[in-house]
C-alpha cells in the first residue's frame, strides 16, 4: 500500500492512500484509534474556530474529535447525525447526502430536540461538493435555519469571520 506522509496539528502520520474514482487518490485520515491524534487536531480546531453555540458532527468518523472539542471547551452537549432514526428519537429531521467515503447516496437522521437546539442559529456549511453543499443548504433552510455556504477552507474560514455562525457542519477532506 502506498502512504502520504503529512503533518497534522503539529504531528507527523502516514495516510493511506485510497483510490476514490479512477482519476481521484485521497490520502485516507483516520482518526479512530489515535487518542494524540484526537487531542491535538481538537486543540487546533478550536483555536481556529469562530464563536458557536454547539458542535455537530455526522456519524461516525467525527465523533471521537467532536467529543474530545466538546471536553476541551467545557461543553457538555454536541449533537450527532446518525446514519438510521434511533427508537429513543423524536421529530427525526432527515437529509440525504452523498459520501465520498462509500461513493454512495447515505441519509442522516437528527433528533427533532437536536434540530430545534439549532433553529434560529446561523449556521455555516463548509463543503467543497456542490450536491452535498446545496442538498443540505436547502433542507435547513426548508426548517427555517438561517444558512451560509463556503466551498473550500479558506472561504469558510472568510465566512466565518464575516457571519459570525452559532454552529459550523464542515467536510473533513477538502482543499483549501
Amino acid at each position: 500500500m502506498l502512504y502520504h506522509t503529512m503533518e497534522i496539528a503539529g504531528l507527523k502520520r502516514d495516510l493511506p492512500i485510497c483510490k476514490v474514482s479512477d482519476d481521484l487518490y485521497i490520502g485516507a485520515f483516520v482518526i479512530f484509534g489515535d487518542v494524540e491524534l484526537t487531542e491535538h487536531c481538537a486543540a487546533a480546531l478550536l483555536k481556529k474556530a469562530p464563536a458557536y453555540d454547539y458542535l455537530i458532527t455526522a456519524e461516525a468518523k467525527g465523533i471521537p474529535l467532536i467529543h474530545e472539542m466538546a471536553r476541551q471547551s467545557g461543553q457538555n452537549k454536541y449533537l450527532l447525525a446518525r446514519k438510521a432514526p434511533k427508537l429513543y428519537m423524536n421529530n427525526v429531521l432527515e437529509v440525504s447526502v452523498h459520501s465520498i467515503t462509500t461513493a454512495r447516496e447515505q441519509h442522516l437522521y437528527l433528533d427533532g430536540e437536536d434540530a430545534a437546539l439549532m433553529r434560529g442559529k446561523r449556521i455555516l456549511i463548509i463543503d467543497d461538493e456542490d450536491d452535498i453543499l446545496e442538498f443540505v443548504r436547502y433542507n435547513l433552510q426548508r426548517e427555517g435555519y438561517e444558512v451560509f455556504t463556503a466551498r473550500d477552507g479558506a472561504e469558510g474560514v472568510a465566512r466565518a469571520l464575516e457571519v459570525h455562525p452559532h454552529l459550523i457542519l464542515l467536510d473533513r477532506m477538502m482543499p483549501r
